[in-house]
């Protein structure tokens, strides 16, 4: 059916005037039209079709169980829709086989300005956190410019701002690199870091907020988890949005409309996950 309504939309060829006669384009324009897939839009009008990986907790995974999958079950309810999910790792070329190639009509946790997809406005605003045992003598560090982090073995994920941040602060020396792009199927470097701080094998790690707070909570060792408001520099703070197709404007409307008029209700399942919130001026958001 998306492939019809594509032909029907871009052609204009004397053959899709017969294809028009014999109805095919007014089912398909019918069909979108009962919803939010009206005119030059593909979205499915009975279910919130979602694209996700499959195991990438805290944020998705197959059963359910990431924040993204509950405030995507939120927001279907609110449209009275099933979520319906097609799950892929967020490796090079996600977009384009999931969201561009019309599998879905939402991908949840795209950062804002994004060149990839459109975006809505953002439903939330984090930080990164410099994470380490509450019991250690890194006790009441706050910032990396903090001179007891000097000498101390710390994690951080290779090419991500608080790389940067680490450098300028002399404290590469010792560092733990831990990957970037993986296919979550097989590999989790965040996780890793966090049993690593755990076992003691590294002192500190720097990771994002929401996948340091979530598994400090789960963490059969008490973590400190502290946002990086202090530290100067390379930005450590982004807005988080969702993502649709370019063409899908009166479904980002929608969705925008919806984030607006539940944002207490995805703030409490946030917080619910150990995400540390920013307010829209990047100052730590009161629960």
């Amino acid at each position: 059916m998306h492939g019809l309504m594509r032909l029907c939309r871009f052609r204009r060829a004397p053959w899709a005037a017969a294809a028009l006669a014999l109805g095919l384009c007014g089912t398909a324009a019918r069909l979108h039209a009962q919803g939010l897939g009206a005119g030059a839009e593909l979205v499915d009008p009975d279910h919130f079709r979602v694209c996700a990986d499959p195991r990438n907790l805290p944020f998705s995974n197959e059963q359910g169980q990431g924040f993204e999958n509950k405030i995507a079950e939120l927001l279907a309810g609110k449209l009275h829709r099933p979520v319906e999910y097609t799950y892929f790792p967020q490796v090079i070329g996600f977009f384009r086989v999931t969201l561009n190639a019309d599998r879905c009509d939402v991908v949840m946790g795209v950062g804002v300005g994004t060149d990839m997809v459109q975006t809505t406005n953002p439903y939330y605003h984090t930080i990164y956190a410099l994470v380490y045992p509450a019991t250690s003598d890194l006790a009441g560090v706050d910032s990396m410019g903090d001179p007891r982090l000097k000498g101390k073995r710390i994690g951080v994920v290779a090419r991500t701002p608080p790389a940067t941040l680490l450098a300028q602060n002399g404290l590469m020396d010792k560092a733990k690199p831990y990957p970037l792009t993986v296919d979550t199927r097989y590999d989790a470097p965040a996780k890793t870091m966090m049993e690593d701080i755990e076992a003691g094998r590294i002192d500190a790690g720097v990771l994002w907020g929401p996948i340091a707070g979530y598994y400090a909570l789960h963490s059969p060792v008490k973590l400190t988890v502290v946002p990086l408001f202090k530290d100067k520099g390379d930005r450590m703070d982004f807005a988080i949005a969702m993502g649709v197709r370019r063409s899908d404007r009166a479904w980002k409307r929608t969705l925008d409309r919806l984030i607006s008029d539940n944002q207490d209700a995805i703030n409490k399942i946030l917080t619910d996950y150990g995400v540390p919130l920013l307010d829209a001026q990047g100052k730590p958001l009161k629960p």
